[in-house]
C-alpha cells in the first residue's frame, strides 16, 4: 500500500512532520503546530513585540541567520532534544519573554517545530498555529482562502506522534468545521483529532503527555499551563521568505 497521504478532503491532519516527505504542500494552506513549545513560543513572541521570528532547521542555520542582524537587535533561542543550545535563550514562551524580545528579531531553532515550519515553506500559505491563536487564525484562513485545501501539520517528536499536537489539531478542526459548515469535508485524521479534542480536557491532557511530564520534571509546569490559554492572542503569523511576521 502506498505511503502517500490522501488529500482529497478539504481539511486534513498530519500526525508528524515526517509525513511531509510524502505529502505535497504546494497549492495548499498549511498550519504548523508544535504546542509544547515551538509554535506556542513563536506566536507568543510575535504577540509581545518581536518584529519577526526566523525559524530554522538547526543550530548552525540559526547562527548563520543571526549574523545577518546587528547583535543588539537579535535574540538567539532554541533547543536540541529538549536541552537549551549553548549561548541561546531558553526556547519556552514565558522564559523567552523574560529574556526580552520586544522590537527584536528572534532566530529560533528547535528539534521539531521549526523544522516543520521550514518544511512547509513551499505551501501556498504557511501559518504558525497554537492554542493561543487558533480561533483568529481559523477565521483568517476561511475568510482569505475560502476554497483552498487546508493541511494541519503536527510537528511530533523525532518521527513520533505527540498527543499535545494532535489535541491542538483537534481544536483547529473544531473551529474550521464550525466556520466552513457543510463545506468542511474532514478527512478521517481530522475527524479523529476533533474527537480527541472533544473528549480530552486542557490543561490535564498537556500535563499527561510525555513532553508535559518532562516539563513538569524540569519545573516548567507553568509553561505548559501557559500553552493552554485558548485564543489568548488573536494574531496571524505567516511564513514569508523564511521569516514569520504578523499580518493584518
Amino acid at each position: 500500500m502506498s505511503a502517500r497521504i490522501d488529500l482529497r478532503h478539504r481539511v486534513h491532519v498530519l500526525g508528524k512532520k515526517e509525513e511531509l516527505a510524502t505529502t505535497p504542500v504546494e497549492g495548499r494552506i498549511v498550519i504548523v503546530l508544535d504546542i509544547l513549545f515551538a509554535t506556542t513560543t513563536m506566536v507568543t513572541a510575535l504577540a509581545h513585540g518581536a518584529t519577526e521570528v526566523i525559524p530554522v532547521a538547526d543550530e548552525d542555520a540559526a547562527r548563520r541567520a543571526s549574523r545577518q542582524h546587528p547583535a543588539s537587535q537579535v535574540v538567539l533561542a532554541g533547543e536540541l532534544y529538549a536541552e537549551t543550545l549553548p549561548g541561546f535563550a531558553h526556547p519556552a514562551p514565558l522564559s523567552l519573554l523574560q529574556h526580552g524580545i520586544d522590537g527584536k528579531t528572534v532566530v529560533y531553532s528547535t528539534t521539531n517545530g521549526t523544522v516543520a515550519m521550514t518544511l512547509s515553506a513551499a505551501a501556498e500559505h504557511s501559518y504558525c498555529g497554537a492554542l493561543l491563536n487558533a480561533r483568529r487564525l481559523a477565521e483568517h484562513v476561511v475568510a482569505r482562502h475560502p476554497d483552498r485545501p487546508i493541511l494541519i501539520v503536527c510537528s511530533g517528536s523525532g518521527d513520533n506522534f505527540n498527543l499535545e499536537d494532535f489535541y491542538g489539531a483537534g481544536y483547529f478542526v473544531e473551529r474550521l468545521a464550525e466556520l466552513l459548515g457543510p463545506r468542511a469535508d474532514l478527512s478521517d485524521a481530522a475527524i479523529t483529532a476533533r474527537s480527541l479534542y472533544r473528549h480530552a480536557r486542557a490543561p490535564e491532557v498537556l500535563h499527561d503527555c510525555r513532553v508535559g511530564r518532562m516539563m513538569a520534571a524540569r519545573g516548567l509546569s507553568a509553561e505548559v499551563e501557559f500553552a493552554c490559554r485558548f485564543d489568548a492572542f488573536p494574531v496571524i503569523p505567516e511564513l514569508r521568505s523564511g521569516s514569520l511576521a504578523l499580518i493584518a
